[in-house]
Order: structure tokens, then sequence, then C-alpha cells
């Protein structure tokens, strides 16, 4: 099938990506010239585990291309997938303009029957408004096509993306007409083979089950971490009340690890822009709200560990941290805990020495060159006279270091574990000073 994709960024990218993977012809359009100019190259320009490899084999196969030409793009498949960005307005609401913008862009071009796929992460009712402003344009241009719009939420996950689309939990189609979800199903028989994962459904809940399963997730993770804050009150340990309730089958132990507050593109948007609907149509989502006052606090909860250890006094101490990235496998830095420890740690008059295995140049980008920022080639550069060790993302590469060495290279044998990856025992034993999140 012949498929064109709006938006060159990490959902248009992976998307694409995976359905030339499986035969598929597809086109990749975005506005940033130097973007595609550099993918054509073969320069990815985010990280994801094994997409670039993914790019280059179906680009030179001739399944997959990369434009910034909207009139090619158009005529070029029946599927036209929307999958720009959606960042929060000031109000915490999703800005639909460039979803808005390229829906206008399809109908200012097409000359038959398109099939109009909202991959992007938008609120209820968005496809509603898509297909406003298509049949607003076309009626400019004189012209009267059918058209379909659907919506298509991804459920990808950063660093495990190409698993997580070419073996999908679920593929949920939301359409107004049996006639499209046929056509979807069509296309995405190569990944629904050992058994039946598409679930269809109108367009309104299909819209609604992204923000849900997002906010589900976010929901979970500051409960947990409420909980291990709560631990640390009443003299009990979160990893082993982890296990207690992890094993009970109706909770699970997924997304109940206590931490340092979640962050990326996906939940702290998501549970902010849930929050802004309910508000727009009278509801009081009081669970979200406090989802979100929750994961926002915790952001802070090692810094405060740091701060209460040095007595308050940050002035010419130096912090190694490990990890940057909000969460491993990936580069984004985009709400990640790592960028409120380090703002902290510097308006407390403090200095960072920072190591992460992929995301130093985004770092670089956010932060640039400053005095109270090291970037430091290894982790043990990092750690190197450093007043105190801070792990903020849990990298393999960071799981089982050598101990010794570190204690050596810090000043003061102190960690700060703010993923709960080390044995708090073992480490008070070979004398380190160790504060983890809800650890006793």
């Amino acid at each position: 099938m012949k498929v064109s994709i709006f938006g060159s960024g990490y959902v248009g990218l992976v998307t694409g990506a995976c359905l030339a993977e499986v035969g598929n012809e597809v086109v990749c359009m975005d506005v940033d010239q130097e973007k595609i100019d550099k993918l054509n190259r073969g320069i990815v320009p985010i990280y994801e585990p094994d997409l670039d490899q993914m790019i280059e084999r179906n680009m030179a196969a001739g399944r997959l291309a990369f434009t910034t030409d909207p009139k090619e793009t158009v005529d070029h498949g029946l599927f036209q997938f929307i999958a720009v960005g959606t960042p929060p307005d000031e109000d915490g609401s999703a800005d639909l303009q460039y979803v808005l913008a390229v829906a206008e862009t399809i109908a200012e071009h097409m000359d038959e029957y398109r099939i109009v796929v909202d991959k992007s992460t938008v609120p209820v009712g968005t496809a509603d408004k898509v297909r406003a402003r298509i049949q607003q344009t076309l009626q400019q241009r004189g012209k009267e096509l059918e058209f379909d719009v659907v919506s298509n939420p991804e459920f990808l996950k950063e660093g495990a993306a190409i698993d997580d689309f070419m073996k999908p939990d679920r593929i949920v189609i939301g359409a107004d007409d049996p006639r499209t979800t046929e056509l979807l199903r069509a296309l995405y028989a190569p990944f629904n083979r050992s058994r039946d994962r598409l679930i269809a459904m109108d367009i309104r809940s299909a819209e609604l089950t992204k923000y849900a399963a997002n906010a589900m997730l976010a929901t979970k993770i500051s409960f947990m971490n409420e909980l291990a804050n709560l631990a640390e009150k009443l003299g009990a340990d979160i990893e082993m009340v982890r296990q207690g309730i992890g094993s009970d089958s109706r909770i699970g132990y997924a997304f109940i690890y206590p931490g340092c507050g979640y962050g990326g593109s996906c939940f702290p948007k998501d549970v902010q822009a849930l929050e802004r609907t309910a508000r727009e149509v009278g509801y009081d989502a009081r669970l979200l709200s406090a989802v979100e006052a929750v994961n926002k606090d915790q952001k802070r909860r090692v810094f405060e560990k740091i701060q209460d250890h040095f007595n308050g006094d940050l002035k010419g101490k130096s912090i190694a941290l490990w990890g940057l990235a909000f969460k491993p496998n990936t580069d984004d830095m985009r709400e990640a805990p790592s960028r409120v420890l380090m703002e902290a740690i510097w308006a407390a008059g403090g200095r960072v020495q920072a190591h992460d295995p992929v995301a130093m140049d985004e770092c670089r980008r956010i932060y640039g060159d400053r005095p109270d920022l090291v970037y430091a080639e290894t982790p043990e550069e990092a750690a190197q006279e450093a007043d105190a060790l801070a792990v903020v993302t849990e990298w393999k590469l960071y799981r089982s270091p050598d101990f010794e060495t570190i204690k050596q290279q810090l000043k003061q044998p102190v960690i700060f574990d703010g993923r709960n990856i080390y044995d708090p025992n073992r480490l008070r034993e070979m004398g380190f000073y160790y504060y983890g999140i809800g650890r006793l």
C-alpha cells in the first residue's frame, strides 16, 4: 500500500520505517528542510534503538522516501497520516495548530479519495475539527471530494518503539465508516497475524483511549511515589511493599517502581491535556490534578535529600549526575527529572558533573557550555572529585559499577539513588551514605 506521513519526528519516523519494513511504499514529509536533508543522507535526528538501520534499509530498497513537498506527499498515498507535534499551550491544553495546518495542506492538494489518519496524540473532538478544516478548504477550492478521517493513536514507548509497532499489544482504530476500518485492517495485517489485536471503535472513544492509557500509567507512578514518601515517614521499605502488592495479579509489577518522577514528551503533556479537556466540559478531574502535583513534587525529592545531607549548603559542592534522559534507551530530555535536579543544584550554588550514554548532545543543546556544568565522557569521570553521586536514569550501564573505585573517586562516599537500583545494605556495609526513594 502507499502511505504518506506528515511529520518526521519520533512518531512519524517510527511509523514510516515500520510500515515500509513490511513492504509498503512510504513518503514522509516535514517542513524542516534541514531535517529532511539529513534523513536523505542517512542521519536520523532522534535516538531510538535500531531505527537508523531500519530507515537505511528501507531507503535503499526504495520503500521509504523523505520530502518537503506537500503535493508530492498528498498525491502519493491513499493513507495520509498526521504525525505532527501537539505541544501544550500555556493553559495545559494541546496545541492543535500543526495538526489543523496539515489537514488544510491535505485538502489543498488532494484530487481523489483520501483517508486522513490522526496518529498524533490529540484531544477528544480533534477528528471533527480536522474534518471541518478539510471540508472548508475543499469548498474554498470549489471541490467536492470524498474523504474519511479516522483516529489511530500510537502506543509507542521511547526506547522500545520498533518492537511496540511491530508486535503491538493493540491496534486501536476509531472510524465512522466500517469500510475505512477494513482498509486500515488491511494496512495493519502484517502486525496482526498471531491473534487479532485490532480494536475498532468510534472516533471519540479512540481519541480518549490514548489519553486514558497514559493517564493510567502516570497515576500508577505517582501513586507509588506517594507511597514511597509515606514509607519513609513510617519506617517501611517501599521495595518490600512493591513486591508485596505487585504479586497481586490485579495490580502487577508494571509501572509501580518509585523514583524521582516521570518525564518525557507524553505523560506530563497528556495528563495536563486530559485535565484541561475535563475542565472544558465542566468536570473537575481531581485525580489527574493530584497525579500531576505529586509528580512535580517528586522531581525535587533527590535535590531535597542532597540539600538535607549537606545541611542546606551546596555552594562550591560538585554533584556527579548519572543519567540525563528521562528514561533509558532514549536521548529525550523533555520534562526529565535530571533537568529539575540540575537547575536546583545550580540555583543553590553547586555544580554538576554529568554523564549519559546518549543524551549528552541533547544536554549541550539545552544548556550549552557553562562553568557549573561538566560533560563527562564516562560515569567514572563524572564521579571524579565530586562531593556526591546522584543516579537519575536507570541505564544498564549504571546498575553494577565498581563501588570501591567510585568510593575512591568521590570526595565523600555519598550516593543518592533516584531510581532505587542499588542495595542499600550492601552500600552501607561498604561505607557509603545511601539515600534511596522510600528505602530503609
